[in-house]
């Protein structure tokens, strides 16, 4: 048995931070529908990849979901909408508090409807007034929190170009409406479970915003190379670029040792973490020296004897090629329709031993499962060809 198998789960998310809440909890068994606009929801369409024109990340937040189109703003919708609401645990909706109320989405109205429900609404900047109807994407989340200036140049910042706060939001939604199971377990009673993508950046950037509040240093930019330890920066082989990062003295010795200066380790200068973050750049001139006339290849390999973390920059193509990547079975090749190939699915990062999670079918097609999903809740073929020719499914 699914850990959360009997768990009725409807989404309404859109783009990344609500769908991959949904799709996490699908994976451990919730039955999942995801509720899409008639003509498909704008997050379907970015990056198309497919003859219908399904997006990249969409094929990879929507797995383990079924598809009902509804029209939200009618009569006939909104009915919808409490039939099914009447019926589920969990409503996944990340929008501003506002948008949810407009469409009866909010708590107090979904409450009204089953009392017990729980409402995960994550949303740009979280539910004081002053700000929680402010919009947001990831990338600003990314720059509120001093990520994008720490990462970039003093010249230029420059954000991550993956979703690193819409992902990391996820997860924090997912485990609370984890946890808001687990209490009405108890209570029988639902709640709201809030994240925010403010919150989640200023986390992820807490150890440098903490240090900057104790200490003031007003650290600048520096690109790839860490502040407080070192050495930790991107480096060049004769054929390609890696990354190491050396934390802590037995790691710093076993690199000295490495890369021929054993000197360094009794060195004041290199005493602890700190010292050799504050000579960096020195310290990663001498790791650029020791590697420009190496094979990327010999240099990894060397890394992994001296147990340095390290890794090869990939790109995406060498990515989905890499051979630690691919024995590490992380990657479920699925048929879409529409689809060029197989498309690569990346298993739930979180497993367990006894009852893992499983991603067990495709993202579906826009509606793909309205007729089913509407004959659930009682209405006949009839009913549901005239919702459809009046264009509210």
């Amino acid at each position: 048995m699914k850990v959360l198998e009997g768990i009725k789960v409807l989404d309404f998310g859109r783009f990344i931070a609500g769908p991959y809440c949904a799709a996490l909890l699908a994976d451990y068994g919730a039955e999942v529908i995801r509720i899409d606009r008639v003509e498909g929801g704008e997050d379907r369409y970015i990056v198309p990849v497919t003859e219908g024109g399904e997006g990249a990340m969409f094929l990879q937040l929507n797995r383990n979901k079924r598809s009902l189109t509804l029209d939200l703003a009618s009569p006939e919708g909104r009915e919808i909408v409490r039939k099914l609401v009447a019926d589920a645990d969990v409503v996944v909706a990340n929008m501003p508090p506002r948008t949810l109320k407009s469409l009866g989405l909010d708590y107090e109205s979904l409450c009204a409807i089953k009392p017990d429900i729980i409402l995960v609404a994550p949303n740009g900047f979280g539910t004081a007034d002053a700000v929680r109807d402010r919009v947001g994407f990831d990338g600003v989340g990314q720059a509120l929190s001093g990520a994008v200036h720490i990462a970039g140049t003093p010249e230029q910042p420059q954000k991550a170009m993956v979703p690193v706060v819409d992902f990391a939001t996820s997860f924090a939604c997912a485990l609370g409406a984890v946890l808001a199971l687990y209490e009405r377990n108890r209570s029988g009673k639902g709640q709201e479970v809030n994240a925010s993508l403010l919150c989640t950046g200023l986390n992820m950037a807490s150890g440098a915003l903490i240090e900057e509040a104790l200490l003031g240093l007003d650290r600048p930019a520096t690109r790839n190379r860490a502040g407080s330890y070192a050495p930790s920066d991107i480096f060049k082989a004769r054929d390609g670029w890696f990354i190491i990062q050396v934390i802590g003295r037995s790691m710093f010795k076993a690199w000295a040792h490495l890369v021929g200066h054993p000197e360094f380790v009794d060195d004041p200068r290199f005493a602890d973490d700190q010292l050799r973050g504050e000579h960096g750049e020195f310290l990663s001139g001498v790791m650029s020296a020791w590697s420009r006339d190496k094979t990327l290849a010999e240099a990894l390999a060397l890394l992994e004897k001296a147990r340095i973390p390290a890794g090869p920059i990939n790109s995406p193509r060498q990515a989905l090629q890499d051979p630690v990547i691919q024995a590490a079975e992380v990657i479920q090749w699925m048929d879409y329709p529409g689809a060029p190939k197989q498309v690569p699915i990346f298993a739930t990062p979180v497993s367990l031993s006894r009852t893992p999670p499983e991603i067990r079918q495709r993202a579906p097609l826009n509606g793909e499962h309205t007729d089913e999903i509407l004959a659930g809740i009682g209405l006949d073929a009839q009913a549901v060809a005239d919702l459809r020719q009046r264009r509210i499914v």
